[in-house]
């Protein structure tokens, strides 16, 4: 068997065309390695370039809507009362009514004289007539009912909005209707008003004309 031993401190003594292709080869490789490398830097640094700087963006704060309901108290100024009219009465009416209880009960006569000179049985006796008459006059002229139908004695409620002309409160009043207490009272109301009529020029005034026997 032949062995071949390679002797690396050797020099080439000739340089033929082997050679040369040989060497062209390896420059021109080492030339193509050194533009792809160029090419390959030069690239990088254009895509850094291209790529913007993005700042940190700073976290917004965050906006909570509060409702805030405010009560407005409406002052609502209350009505001013309304004015109390009065009516003016004629007259002539309780001159009427007076001169009737006079006719028929002689109640002007009764009222005007000075009892204390009499006896408590005179006073009694003249008392039955005046109340005689003054019935048969009220009774003629007016027809009358209780204002309330509630036996005399009894409990009875009065509730909010009761009619203050008919029923009258006494004793210790405390805060608002209802109301409960005795009846003792059942008052009184007229229904019916038959006063005869008067003729013009009649003075009304005269209750009671004098009286002068021939």
């Amino acid at each position: 068997m032949n062995t071949y031993t390679i002797d690396l401190s050797l020099r080439p003594t000739t340089f033929d065309l082997w050679h040369v292709c040989l060497a062209g080869t390896a420059a021109l490789l080492a030339l193509v390695l050194i533009v792809v490398l160029v090419s390959v830097l030069l690239g990088m640094r254009r895509c850094k370039s291209a790529v913007p700087t993005v700042a940190p963006i700073a976290p917004q704060p965050e906006v909570k809507i509060v409702e805030k309901i405010v009560e407005v108290e409406k002052i609502v100024q209350a009505p001013a009362p309304e004015p109390v009219i009065l009516k003016e009465a004629t007259p002539d009416a309780a001159l009427q009514l007076l001169s009737l209880l006079q006719k028929e009960a002689r109640f002007i006569d009764f009222i005007k004289e000075d009892v204390s000179a009499f006896s408590d049985a005179e006073i009694g006796a003249a008392a039955r007539v005046v109340h005689q008459g003054c019935s048969k006059a009220v009774s003629e002229h007016f027809t009358l009912a209780p204002v309330s139908n509630d036996p005399e004695g009894n409990r009875v409620t009065l509730n909010k909005g009761f009619d203050a002309a008919s029923f009258r409160l006494t004793g210790n009043i405390v805060g608002e209707a209802p109301f409960t207490g005795t009846l003792v009272h059942k008052g009184w109301q007229v229904t019916d008003l038959r006063l005869p009529k008067l003729t013009e020029g009649h003075n009304a005034k005269i209750v009671a004309p004098a009286e002068v026997e021939l």
